[in-house]
């Protein structure tokens, strides 16, 4: 993942409700099985084993999330676990087909979830944030990013 699709990451992650977050975490899933993939291209096994290592944190994060009282939680339980024994099969077989079939699980899903969100009244779930202001500033060819209130206790509540 690229130091530009951090920062994207995070500021969504601060600005999202609680679908968007799941959104954004099927999204982080599908850039880590993409950098699986060109590190198994370019025959670099750490990097291959550490981009499965995320994703599979992902899923991790993905199964906990779940709220099992409520259909469709459990199939979407059984479907990351499938998921997770496919990037499980890349590693071992260093094999391109599962990252693929992960990959396309997780865009449809982040997609879903990203239709959905808009539907989601619940407020952030970083009540504490900092506030950022877009194109305040800008630079040659950049954009600027200016942060207004940069107290002590950001995102945390005192």
């Amino acid at each position: 993942m690229t130091r530009e699709q951090k920062q994207e990451f995070t500021l969504r992650i601060s600005r999202a409700n609680p679908t968007e977050m799941v959104a954004i975490l099927y999204k982080m899933l599908e850039c880590y099985v993409q950098d699986a993939g060109a590190a198994l291209e370019k025959e670099d096994g750490t990097d291959f084993r550490e981009s499965l290592r995320r994703a599979k944190n992902c899923l991790g994060e993905l199964m906990n999330s779940l709220d099992m009282r409520y259909e469709p939680a459990p199939a979407l339980l059984s479907l990351c676990g499938y998921c997770i024994r496919r990037l499980t099969s890349a590693e071992l077989r260093n094999k391109r087909e599962p990252l693929e079939e992960v990959g396309q699980i997780a865009k449809k899903l982040g997609e879903a979830y990203g239709q959905i969100a808009s539907q989601n009244k619940a407020g952030s779930v970083m009540n504490n944030s900092q506030t950022v202001y877009a194109g305040l500033t800008y630079g040659r060819n950049t954009l600027t990013e200016n942060m207004a209130d940069q107290g002590t206790n950001r995102g945390m509540y005192a």
